[in-house]
C-alpha cells in the first residue's frame, strides 16, 4: 500500500484542487452554494490528478526518462517497486472510478434537463482522462514535445475554477477567466519548477519540454512571469469586482512567492531546486484559499 500512496503523489493534490475551490468561491460570491457538488468536485479532480501521477510513473518509467539521472525522488516503476503492468491496471481502475464519480457529478450539477450542458462536461471529462495519461504515455505524448505548459493551464486554471463555477451557476462569466488564469499561471510555475530541475535528464532522454527546447536562464524569466502575471491577474480582478479592502488578503501570498522567485532566480543547481516545487504548489493552495475568503467573507 505504502508504494501506491507514493506513486499516488500526495504532495500534488494540494496544487490540483486549488482551482476547484477557487471556483467554489467565486460561485459562493454570486450565492450558488451545494456542498454534494464541492465533494464529488474535488474527488473527480483528485481521481485526475492520482491518474495522471500514474500514467507519468508509467511512461516516463517505460520510456527509461526515470533513470539514475534524474534529480527528483524515484518513482515506483523506475525503482522496480511496481511493475508497469501493475501500474497499467491501477491505471484503467482509476479511470473507471474517476468517470463514475464525475458522472454522478454532472447529474448532481445538471439533473436530466440539461443534457446539453450534460454532454458538454462528460467530453471534458473523457478529454480529461486522455490528456492525463497522454502526458508522458505513448509514441505522441504532449509532454515530450513541450506542450505541457498549455495543457496545465486549460485543465488547471480554465477548466478547473472556469468549469467548476459553471456546475454551480450555470452560466459563464468572463471575468471568472481572470483569478482561472491565476491558478494556471501558478499551476505552470510548478511545472516549470519541475522542468528546470530534470532538464538534464530530460535532454537525454529526449523529453523536449520548453526548458529543453529553450534554457535554464528562458525557465527563470519565464517563471518570474508566471508569477508576476498571476498576482497581476487577481489584482486586476479584484479591482474590477471591488467591495471590501478584505479581498485583498491574498496579498500575503506575494511575500513567500516573493521568496520563492529569488531562490529561483539565484539558483545555480537544479538540483537544488525540488523543494521549491513543493513550496509554490502549498502557496497555491493558499493563494486560492484567501482569494476566496476575501470573496465571501
Amino acid at each position: 500500500m505504502k508504494h501506491w500512496i507514493e506513486a499516488a503523489r500526495l504532495r500534488t493534490l494540494p496544487l490540483s484542487v486549488s482551482g476547484i475551490i477557487m471556483g467554489t468561491f467565486l460561485a459562493a460570491e454570486k450565492g450558488f452554494v451545494n456542498i454534494t457538488i464541492t465533494v464529488l468536485a474535488l474527488l473527480t479532480t483528485v481521481g485526475f490528478q492520482v491518474l495522471s501521477n500514474f500514467a507519468n510513473d508509467y511512461g516516463d518509467g517505460v520510456k527509461g526518462t526515470d533513470n539514475a539521472d534524474r534529480i527528483g525522488p524515484k518513482r515506483t516503476i523506475q525503482s522496480g517497486k511496481i511493475s508497469p503492468k501493475r501500474m497499467l491496471n491501477a491505471m484503467v481502475i482509476t479511470s473507471v472510478i474517476t468517470a463514475v464519480v464525475a458522472v454522478v457529478l454532472i447529474y448532481v450539477a445538471f439533473g436530466s434537463e440539461n443534457f446539453v450542458f450534460s454532454l458538454t462536461f462528460f467530453l471534458l471529462g473523457i478529454a480529461s482522462i486522455v490528456a492525463a495519461i497522454k502526458y508522458t504515455v505513448g509514441s505522441k505524448a504532449y509532454g515530450y514535445s513541450g506542450l505541457g505548459d498549455v495543457f496545465v493551464l486549460l485543465f488547471f486554471g480554465w477548466l478547473g475554477v472556469v468549469g467548476s463555477y459553471f456546475l454551480y451557476t450555470k452560466e459563464l462569466d468572463w471575468l471568472v477567466f481572470l483569478p482561472a488564469t491565476s491558478i494556471g499561471f501558478l499551476s505552470v510555475g510548478v511545472l516549470n519548477l519541475n522542468n528546470m530541475r530534470d532538464v538534464e535528464s530530460d535532454k537525454k532522454a529526449k523529453k523536449n519540454t520548453l526548458i529543453v527546447k529553450a534554457s535554464l536562464s528562458f525557465g527563470k524569466i519565464y517563471h518570474a512571469i508566471l508569477l508576476l502575471s498571476a498576482i497581476y491577474l487577481s489584482l486586476l480582478y479584484t479591482q474590477l469586482n471591488y467591495k471590501t479592502p478584505f479581498q485583498l488578503i491574498f496579498l500575503i501570498v506575494a511575500f513567500p512567492l516573493g521568496i520563492h522567485l529569488w531562490e529561483v532566480i539565484k539558483n545555480n543547481n537544479p538540483a537544488e531546486l525540488d523543494p521549491e516545487l513543493k513550496k509554490l504548489a502549498i502557496s497555491t493552495f493558499i493563494f486560492a484559499v484567501l482569494f476566496g475568503l476575501g470573496l465571501v467573507l
